[in-house]
């Protein structure tokens, strides 16, 4: 085989190991593929619903035992024999085990976390999903101590996903000893491919001269924190790609499969987890911007080339010079709903509309001269108040009380804007933030104006809303957290 030695030990050289071992561990490395191939295809037969996301990875053999990435498995050839040698249906659930970090997409962590508590927590949420798959177990053993673990974790974390766990875990300060008797339980691969590049040595060498690990890790791993944009570029792309997965598998379950039922129930949360809609709040904002014009000078559309011709001609005097105003996208009129039906904190409240106006109230989205109606509704208005500076705004958030705490209806609001809209007290309305925790009856009429829900929500819970509506998911750690 070419440049097997490379494959071995990368930059060794040929004379140093014998044909005779080249041989055997090139037969040791096939055999290792043919029991992936076996441990791939007998997960593709039972669980007909991760068929794409089951074979997304390439086999990759290096020194250490046996991981995963978002890109490619990596296995020792003599550890994966040994082990399936003791038992077949161990690799089966390892392989599993690893496709479920991709989907979940595990590796994708925060430079900032605490590895060997998002570790456990990841393995523990895995393996909670896989038990309840009833995939035939490697050893009862220590499937019941595993069941035993998980029963407490079940009682005390209401979601099973790696999140909620990593953060009782954390929460809970779980002791260095505490932490490796419990991976010793759950842990089934190496996570340092997560991040800083395979564990061990890797055999295969990219034509490029790079690992494939490091293809879409860069240097600094799968988070996303390399400086080079290319690594950034295509680790977002793979990304996104097992988000996609993810998005057909939830898809699947709801519809063909659903012979699961709550089999899978651990699954659909961490599934309804990952595919829950992520939002930049402050982009967002953007979107509800109008156009205006404000006194700054407009370099963009100043031509230089009129310029320095006309200074050149005339010396002193220039022909052309830049305009003192700019056409910018800037907020002058809004409308803030609050829903106060009930189990929304004041604080959360308060917090959010504070969030909401250091956005605003930044120089290139907030005019000196506004018009905003914050308005509190459950179902009927219960106040609104206008705003038309940053100083009134600041007077608001000092005394603001929370009214009314009944049902929740959307419709007067709409109603009550409309009315001020034929009443002449928005003159270019044209966005309308709703923040809700909860399901409302909605207005059967398209607005005519931009209209967004923000729904407050901490539970994976999927809201509907009208096409003609923008839906925002937001969780309390979203508005706590920032400006």
């Amino acid at each position: 085989m070419e440049n097997q030695e490379e494959r071995i030990r990368p930059g060794q050289k040929k004379t140093e190991l014998p044909p005779e071992q080249i041989a055997k561990l090139e037969k040791a490395d096939a055999l290792a593929r043919q029991i992936l191939d076996y441990a791939r295809n007998t997960l593709f037969m039972n669980l007909r619903f991760m068929k794409n996301a089951l074979g997304r990875c390439n086999f990759v053999p290096y020194t250490g035992t046996i991981a995963a990435d978002a890109l490619c498995f990596y296995y020792n050839p003599l550890y994966v024999l040994k082990e399936f040698e003791k038992n077949q249906n161990k690799i089966i659930r390892t392989y599993l085990h690893m496709v479920m970090h991709c989907v979940f997409q595990h590796q994708f962590v925060s430079p900032y976390i605490r590895r060997n508590l998002w570790n456990l927590a990841c393995d523990i949420a895995v393996e909670k999903m896989i038990q309840e798959l009833q995939i035939e177990s490697k050893d009862k053993t220590l499937e019941n101590r595993q069941k035993s673990a998980l029963q407490y974790f079940e009682q005390n974390v209401k979601y099973m996903t790696a999140e909620k766990i990593y953060e009782y875990l954390t929460n809970h300060n779980l002791s260095e000893a505490k932490c490796e008797e419990m991976q010793m339980l759950f842990q089934e691969d190496n996570h340092d491919v997560w991040y800083e590049g395979a564990g061990g040595a890797v055999l295969t060498e990219l034509s490029s001269g790079k690992r494939a690990s490091d293809k879409i890790r860069g240097k600094n791993g799968m988070s996303g924190t390399s400086g080079e944009t290319e690594d950034f570029t295509e680790s977002e792309a793979i990304r996104k790609m097992w988000q996609k997965l993810a998005q057909q598998i939830q898809l699947d379950l709801e519809t063909f499969s659903q012979q699961y039922g709550t089999e899978a129930g651990s699954m659909m949360q961490n599934l309804l987890a990952v595919n829950r809609e992520r939002c930049n709040y402050e982009n967002f904002l953007r979107k509800f911007a109008v156009r205006g014009e404000v006194m700054k000078i407009d370099t963009d559309s100043f031509d230089y080339n009129f310029y320095c011709y006309g200074r050149s001609v005339y010396e002193e005097v220039a022909l052309i010079e830049p305009l003192e105003y700019k056409d910018v996208k800037r907020i002058r009129e809004f409308v803030i709903a609050i829903d106060t039906s009930g189990s929304v904190a004041g604080k959360t409240v308060q917090r959010f509309i504070q969030k909401t106006y250091n956005i605003l109230k930044s120089q290139e989205s907030f005019f000196s001269k506004v018009n905003i109606h914050m308005i509190q509704c459950d179902t009927v208005i219960q106040e609104d108040v206008k705003i038309t500076s940053q100083e009134e705004f600041d007077e608001y958030l000092k005394h603001m009380k929370l009214k009314g705490f009944g049902g929740t209806d959307f419709r007067p609001v709409f109603g009550y804007v409309d009315e001020l809209i034929r009443k002449k007290e928005f003159t270019n309305l044209k966005g309308l933030l709703y923040f809700t925790d909860g399901y409302g009856t909605f207005p059967q009429h398209e607005p005519d104006y931009k209209t967004a829900f923000v729904f407050l929500d901490d539970e994976y819970n999927n809201y509907d809303v009208p096409v003609w509506a923008i839906r925002v998911m937001l969780t309390t750690d979203d508005i706590m957290e920032g400006k």
